[in-house]
């Protein structure tokens, strides 16, 4: 038997043209990634983004377009699962009323599972930033779709 896990994503850019990037630690492994994370059983991809965002950024989404959706194999860091994640561009409905840091991994909180958010400008944005590879083509992709704009 092959386990697939679905995993939904938002962009969210500011009106500063700033991305947000979510700093986590989960059992020992620190990464980073966009806010989302794995769909529940009976939930549609909108709904789990939506839930995504208030679990994690206590903020209310509008989904605006679907950006992109994993095209390749990845195998999951956590087991043995192949990922396949869809990103969104999205905004927020409300302010977000988040603490956000300039350090990668500035954690506030103790524990085995820790998350921090910072802004990154979009001139600036790079695969680096990110750990898992279908984050790192979202980046790509959105450097060479701001790089186009006007």
């Amino acid at each position: 038997m092959y386990l697939f896990n679905v995993r939904v994503y938002g962009l969210l850019i500011n009106d500063f043209n700033q991305i947000l990037i979510s700093d986590e630690e989960e059992h020992g492994m620190m990464f980073s990634k966009f806010p989302g994370g794995g769909l529940e059983y009976g939930e549609g991809l909108i709904d789990g983004l939506k839930r995504e965002f208030i679990e994690e950024c206590r903020v209310e989404i509008n989904v605006l377009e679907h950006f992109y959706t994993t095209d390749f194999f990845e195998k999951s860091a956590f087991n043995d699962s192949q990922i396949i994640s869809v990103y969104y561009l999205v905004e927020s409905l409300t302010d977000l009323q988040l603490t956000y840091k300039e350090k990668l991994f500035d954690f506030d909180e103790e524990g085995d599972i820790r998350q921090a958010f910072r802004w990154k400008n979009m001139e600036e944005l790079d695969v680096e930033d990110v750990t898992f590879s279908t984050d790192k083509k979202v980046i790509a992709l959105l450097k060479e779709k701001w790089q186009k704009k006007p």
